[in-house]
């Protein structure tokens, strides 16, 4: 009996991936019919999330530190952040148009298809163009590693990748989460995104410049220090500001994990709560 769950599970699974690489492709295909535009929009797309690298400079053409770190340090955390929260969002970007949909009752169309709704709303309009964020946030991450003197070890070479795909998870989970909050709320797309498009600025800063108990809620409340500081406060060899032991650096991937579990909760009890717009 236990196997038959585990096997209807993991088809279901199957088919989820399935359904969002197709509708996803869809997308990418019709985008791709008009070269032109997608490569002037992915271009806009990284002049626009550089400008937040832009004013980092202008900080720092002003004082030598920010908080204790170097322009390098900082932009080690940026690269990290821009970076992980780039792929979220153009992943699952879209999951924040739900309430639109909830409102307007377009949401029932994609109950009745046979495709796991997730993948479906997580696919919807997928846009390659948010490319260019994700390329920014490589070039800057590239930018730091070149001009550190970073001891590196092998733990830390492993931690690089580990810490980009965790990240990536938990923004991701944060984006599943504020998509199931919508469907008790209906209009909160700029609730979500405070946690979202927020959250990724207040990583690419350090800790050190926040008061403790927003670091505390980011750590142990909405564990948002996971993607970059806690993990790059163990790479560049600093010292994190609630005094946590290195070996937190590694949790990542179990945060992620537990984030992802907590967030797939919420939108079974948002989905199953869902009773249309009554029209």
């Amino acid at each position: 009996m236990a196997e038959t769950v585990q096997a209807v599970r993991v088809s279901k699974v199957r088919d989820g991936v399935r359904a969002y690489f197709m509708i996803a492709g869809m997308w990418i295909r019709s985008t791709m019919a008009y070269r032109a535009s997608f490569a002037l929009m992915t271009f806009t797309n990284f002049a626009a999330t550089a400008l937040d690298f832009v004013a980092i400079l202008l900080m720092f053409s002003r004082v030598h530190a920010l908080g204790g770190w170097s322009l390098q340090q900082v932009a080690f955390l940026y690269g990290v952040s821009s970076t992980t929260f780039g792929l979220a969002d153009m992943v699952i970007g879209s999951m924040e148009r739900l309430g639109r949909r909830v409102r307007d009752g377009t949401l029932d169309t994609l109950l009745v298809r046979p495709a796991p709704v997730l993948a479906q709303m997580a696919a919807d309009q997928f846009a390659l163009r948010r490319l260019g964020r994700t390329t920014q946030g490589v070039l800057v991450l590239t930018y730091a590693v070149l001009h550190l003197d970073i001891d590196w070890t092998p733990l830390k070479v492993l931690l690089m990748p580990v810490m980009l795909v965790s990240g990536c998870a938990i923004f991701c989970a944060v984006f599943i989460a504020g998509a199931a909050f919508q469907f008790a709320a209906q209009d909160a797309s700029e609730v979500q995104n405070a946690f979202t498009y927020g959250g990724t600025t207040l990583l690419q800063y350090p800790p050190t410049v926040f008061a403790t108990e927003l670091v505390r809620g980011v750590t142990f409340v909405l564990p948002l220090a996971f993607v970059n500081w806690v993990p790059a406060t163990y790479v560049l060899g600093l010292p994190y500001p609630l005094g946590l032991p290195q070996w937190t650096a590694f949790a990542t991937p179990l945060v992620a994990a537990a984030c992802c579990a907590l967030s797939g909760l919420a939108w079974r009890a948002g989905l199953r709560s869902y009773r249309s717009t009554g029209s």
